[in-house]
């Protein structure tokens, strides 16, 4: 117990120092012509939860971690994924067994300063990770990303909107569970919404740009939603998402207990593939199959005005060996404020 509670009190510690930083670089990636734009933020009652005109935008469940709208809000979101791995992966000694699963907690949250720029915590979590072969039984912690999000263009008569978001990633997260390794990085993006008779359109566009690019390699992603209104509180979605290596790391990132060294110290020398969006494995093959694809179909049910949950099943498009999904649930609940 006493392990957990430092764990979690460190890892508040690292959630405060990725906010302070993802403020400070993003205040000048988002500085220039467009601080004319920004509103005076707001100094007696928080900000509505929603700008008008996008009341009824509902958040994608897929790529969670970098996959966001558009669309500034206040809000918390709870997300729990079964991520089943493939029974064999491509790596450069040949096929491994794998198999098993990975399950993740994890929370994340937005505070809208102003209808246009609010404050992102991206990535977070615990990590229950049991593969069945080659890799070591383990669990900990996920590394910690926030930023802050600009909304460019925010057109409620339209109901379209385009922002941009600039977040910091820390290695904080535990190496037994393929997260901790390399300096940290900063993950940029845009993305754009668009609402229609009861449809809507949503789309993101990003890369990971590591602070080390050795042990982290540089990726890039592209994510797209539709869906539909079928009544007042049902919504049925269908999601796409593309990962691709821009670069890759050079095999010397180390995963695994340090304590006791196990085959997870080859992961990043070995594989032939990129982790997608929950790992970044700096894995030295990773050009042999750079790309990643899946695609996802599910359903959103409004529980109350403000509260939200969402289920999708996931599948990889692009040969399932050469990544390290099988298939995934997710499920998530959306509370806005």
């Amino acid at each position: 117990m006493v392990g957990i509670r430092q764990k979690l009190q460190s890892m508040i510690k690292n959630l405060f120092a990725a906010t302070a930083c993802a403020a400070a670089v993003t205040s000048s990636v988002f500085a220039g012509p467009t601080e004319a734009l920004i509103e005076p933020w707001p100094s007696e009652e928080l900000v509505k939860s929603v700008p008008a005109g996008f009341e009824a935008m509902r958040r994608p469940i897929t790529n969670p971690t970098k996959f966001d709208l558009a669309v500034p809000s206040t809000s918390i979101h709870a997300i729990y994924m079964h991520h089943s791995l493939p029974s064999k992966i491509n790596s450069a000694a040949g096929k491994l067994d794998l198999g098993g699963d990975v399950n993740l907690f994890a929370l994340g949250f937005e505070y809208a300063f102003n209808e246009r720029l609010s404050l992102v915590g991206t990535k977070d979590g615990y990590v229950d990770f049991n593969p069945d072969n080659s890799l070591e039984t383990d669990s900990g912690f996920a590394d910690l990303a926030a930023g802050v999000k600009y909304a460019f263009i925010l057109d409620p008569v339209e109901q379209f909107a385009f922002s941009g978001t600039a977040a910091i990633e820390l290695p904080s997260g535990d190496n037994e569970v393929l997260q901790g390794n390399g300096d940290g990085g900063i993950d940029l993006s845009v993305s754009a919404l668009r609402l229609h008779d009861g449809w809507q359109f949503a789309g993101a566009l990003g890369a990971y740009l590591p602070f080390d690019s050795d042990e982290d390699s540089t990726t890039g992603f592209a994510s797209a939603h539709v869906g539909y209104n079928v009544t007042e509180k049902l919504y049925l979605l269908g999601e796409v998402n593309w990962f691709t290596v821009l670069s890759s790391g050079d095999g010397s990132a180390s995963f695994g207990n340090p304590s006791a060294p196990a085959p997870d110290d080859l992961v990043s020398s070995v594989v032939e593939f990129e982790g997608g969006d929950l790992f970044n494995l700096g894995a030295a093959n990773s050009d042999e199959n750079r790309d990643i694809v899946t695609a996802a179909l599910g359903m959103r049910y409004k529980l109350t005005d403000l509260m939200d949950i969402g289920v999708a099943y996931e599948l990889p498009l692009t040969d399932e060996e050469s990544n390290l999904m099988d298939n995934r649930i997710t499920l998530d609940i959306v509370f806005n404020f």
